[in-house]
């Protein structure tokens, strides 16, 4: 071949990729996929199917046979070709290419094609092979695949990357009494004595990470879902949770596909309908095209269910279901742009709910789910962007948090405020209809939402996608004859260097029987509210009042005497979140008036969300910025506080919140044996329903306490009935044990992957193993799991170590914790950054509460 030959083939790669990506004519063979790979395959290949053939035994130990059949149409044949499997290539039997046998060629997790058994045009591969397992999570009488971001390679050979959607036509076989679900439809199934073989339709196009199957001992539910067939299976046992559960499921699937169908104006998008629920779930759920996977505990709930849970239940259901346009239809073509789909669901399942209330109602909700999870990251100094660049999709699970999940729906309704709801569902319309079944990235969609604003959203991307950080808000205000003379807001950026956050918010003035709404536009360092000037001084000022606008907000400091007099619960919580964050800053307020002061509330707070709100800043300030002596001096009187408001709520589910928040915080002989007394007997204060789990985690309150009675687990788990939840519970005991041993070695026990197998349960005993009560010991556990880190994040799935190092840190205030963490930090300086940034994201209220101690003692 001349060399003005592979020039031109060079440009032509580069032409019918994308001219801003650095591409490479022959990439090199490395671990993981890289973006190099992606683009040189993603330009040579199309028309991919798999014909997958998957051989299940009963016998979890016994290994997965399996048959492939790789059908591609290739653009040149001059290279090697790879193909992704990070599995050992002694699991491959037989390899045959074109009709030829090849031998297996496998290098850092790759399958190489030579070119001598290639050819230009239609191309056929067939491996016999057992099925990796890395991906397939096989239980003892069932499994489920979980393939996002690039795990589809851990079961089976393909080219494991978002733009290459391909087709599907899979063949299970499975023990006689196991029921299955996969994306496609059934076409076929035939029972032989001990063995069923289901067959299913070809599907439609996936990319591989949304290719799925989940078989099992599972129960089988037909239902209709907006005139959809769409079969259910379960595990779940408990007909107080079955009964009122399976029709509302059903109900918001329903309302949730019609809403998007009416938003987008393209009917649902696949030719199938169906759902999953698996106890233990790793997410809340995923969004696989006809086999959505759902976490079970998020589905079922029963009669004594909060308003808090039945809200998470409609989110997630409606979350799974934008996916199928937002995500599945068009897909990102990289996973650098991975949050586009998780906005997008986020942001349409909130905006589905948005006619259901008032206004207000809305806005709470939106304030509340949003907000706190997002400034939680942004204000530390391992903030990333919204937007992150990726090399390999090896690390893309570290792309994942509460950045995508919270800011950018934040950062969603800005835009959407910017452009005008007409004219941006206008735009995401066009974006749709534009690169269905294909792949998009966000600078694809911002071009089309130009087009329809005369906003440069070009610029205000910059600060909103591509940079972290959140502003800090400021203001001075100026009298003269009792009337305001001036009124001037400003921001600066909370770390480096300066930005500016253009953004609109509302300003609320306060006076005796009526208000003064004052809307600022603040697209400058410096904003003056010449609007203000002439009005008479108001009693008190809360900024931000219609909570849409994001950053560190200013608190007056009369808003104290008049926070539980606010009208509006949209207003209470703005100030509740304001609050928090100016004592997290060292501003305004300190820990201990700040408890009293949300403690005291809770009796006067008759909003269930509100309760939730400040139920969990209590718990976070009690054990986290209140030290072992304060927790003593205060705690007697924090029970009373809570238990006396619990009393005077009328709504049962302000009343299990606050029940729920004194088997949290409780620690003194009184409480205790009022809660034992409720644990053993099963009767629930009046006006609260428990349920078992309600009974479970009590027990277990109890005994991280080094409860007297030491039956409480055994006899505990005695009364759980459904297998699932007795294994989990089991799982958990031993990092809940009153022996050091018994949690040493079960601490040990995580050092290998499959002990962590199950990461719902692992985070779940990690709480219990790490409770405050307990740091005397288990301090020493901290650098191990530090040292575990970069380990979980290779074998676990997405957001696993981002919850491992939660769980662990999320109530350490010690400064032998904060030192483990510094002195980990400093001798890994080469540390792989990302994982570093998840580190000081979890770690920052730790060292926010050392220093908080430390300006006391001053």
């Amino acid at each position: 071949m001349t060399l003005r030959f592979e020039f031109l083939l060079f440009l032509f790669i580069v032409f019918v990729s994308c001219s801003s990506r650095k591409v490479i004519p022959d990439p090199v063979v490395e671990t993981g996929v890289s973006r190099s790979l992606a683009v040189y395959r993603k330009s040579v290949l199309t028309e991919i199917h798999y014909k997958l053939e998957l051989n299940i035994p009963a016998q979890k130990k016994e290994a997965i046979s399996a048959h492939e059949v790789l059908n591609f149409n290739l653009s040149t044949a001059r290279l090697p070709l790879q193909l992704d499997f990070k599995e050992d290539p002694s699991k491959i039997s037989l390899l045959t290419i074109n009709g030829k046998t090849a031998s297996v060629k496998h290098d850092k997790e790759h399958l190489i094609l030579l070119p001598e058994f290639l050819k230009k045009g239609d191309n056929e591969v067939r491996i016999l092979f057992k099925a990796g397992e890395g991906a397939l999570n096989r239980n003892s009488d069932y499994l489920y695949t979980l393939f996002v971001p690039d795990r589809a390679r851990t079961v089976f050979p393909c080219f494991d990357q978002p733009d290459l959607k391909a087709t599907y036509t899979l063949t299970l076989h499975l023990p006689k009494d196991w029921k299955a679900i996969a994306n496609a439809e059934l076409k076929d199934s035939v029972q032989e004595q001990y063995r069923t073989t289901y067959h299913y339709k070809t599907s439609d196009l996936l990319s591989t990470y949304l290719f799925a199957f989940a078989a099992g001992k599972f129960e089988l539910y037909k239902g209709i879902v907006n005139n959809l067939q769409a079969n259910f299976l379960y595990r779940e046992t408990d007909t107080g949770k079955l009964k009122p559960s399976l029709p509302a499921i059903y109900d918001i699937h329903s309302a949730s596909l019609k809403y998007f169908e009416d938003w987008t104006a393209i009917p649902y998008p696949f030719r199938k309908f169906g759902f999953v629920a698996i106890p233990d779930f790793q997410f809340g759920g995923m969004e696989h095209p006809g086999a959505i996977q759902y976490k079970a505990a998020s589905l079922f709930l029963d009669a004594g269910a909060t308003k808090d849970q039945l809200n998470s239940r409609n989110n997630l259901i409606a979350h799974e279901t934008a996916h199928m346009w937002f995500g599945d239809l068009v897909t990102m073509d990289w996973f650098s742009d991975v949050w586009m789909k998780e906005v997008f669901a986020n942001f349409m399942a909130d905006k589905s709910a948005e006619g259901s209330g008032s206004k207000d109602d809305y806005s709470l909700k939106f304030l509340i789910d949003h907000f706190p999870a997002a400034y939680a990251v942004d204000r530390t100094e391992g903030a990333n962007p919204i937007r992150q660049p990726l090399d390999n999709l090896k690390d893309a699970g570290t792309l994942y948090g509460n950045i995508i999940y919270h800011k950018a729906p934040v950062m969603m309704q800005q835009l959407e405020k910017l452009m005008g709801k007409n004219k941006f569902q206008q735009g995401v319309r066009e974006y749709l209809k534009k690169f269905a079944n294909s792949n998009a990235s966000w600078p694809d969609l911002i071009r089309i939402l130009d087009d329809h604003t005369p906003v440069d959203l070009e610029k205000w991307n910059k600060i909103w996608v591509n940079e972290s950080g959140r502003p800090v808000i400021d203001y001075q205000i100026a009298y003269q004859s009792n009337k305001i003379s001036a009124l001037t807001v400003t921001q600066q950026a909370e770390y480096g260097e300066k930005r500016i956050w253009p953004q609109t918010f509302e300003i609320t003035l306060f006076y005796p029987g009526l208000v003064k709404v004052i809307n600022a536009d603040l697209a400058a360092e410096k904003l003056e509210l010449k609007e203000a000037v002439g009005l008479e001084k108001p009693l008190f000022i809360l900024f931000n009042s219609a909570g849409d606008g994001y950053g560190q907000w200013p608190v007056d400091p009369l808003i104290q005497q008049y926070l539980f007099s606010l009208e509006k619960p949209l207003h209470r919580s703005v100030a509740y979140i304001s609050l928090y964050e100016q004592m997290l800053s060292g501003k305004t307020i300190q820990p201990a008036a700040l408890l009293t002061l949300f403690s005291e509330g809770l009796a006067k707070e008759e909003e269930e969300l509100n309760i939730r709100l400040l139920s969990n800043y209590i718990s976070t300030i009690y054990w986290q910025f209140s030290d072992v002596k304060e927790r003593q001096l205060s705690s007697v009187a924090l029970e009373d506080k809570l238990w006396s408001a619990m009393l005077l709520q009328k709504s049962s589910n302000n009343k299990k919140q606050l029940f729920k928040a004194y088997q949290d915080i409780f620690l003194s002989k009184t409480a205790r044996n009022r809660l034992y007394q409720i644990w053993k007997n099963m009767k629930s204060p009046e006006g609260i329903t428990l349920s078992e789990d309600d009974y479970t985690s009590l027990a277990l309150s109890l005994a991280v306490r080094g409860d007297a009675d030491d039956t409480i687990l055994g006899t505990q788990d005695s009364r759980i009935i459904n297998p699932d939840r007795k294994k989990r519970f089991e799982f958990i005991i031993p990092a809940v044990s009153e022996k050091k041993g018994v949690r040493d070695d079960f601490f040990d026990s995580l050092r290998f992957p499959a002990n962590r197998a199950k990461e719902s349960n692992v985070l779940a005993a990690l709480y219990y193993l790490h409770h405050p009560l307990r740091q005397e010991y288990s301090v020493g556990y901290l650098e191990k799991s530090l040292g575990l880190l970069e380990e979980i994040q290779s074998t676990g799935d997405i957001f696993f170590p981002q919850s491992w190092l939660l769980a662990t840190f999320s109530t350490y205030q010690s400064k032998a914790a904060a030192a483990t963490v510094r002195d980990f930090l400093k001798n890994h300086p080469a540390y792989n950054p990302r994982l570093k940034a998840k580190i000081l994201q979890a770690t920052d209220n730790l060292f926010r509460a050392e220093r908080l101690s430390s300006q006391r003692r001053k």
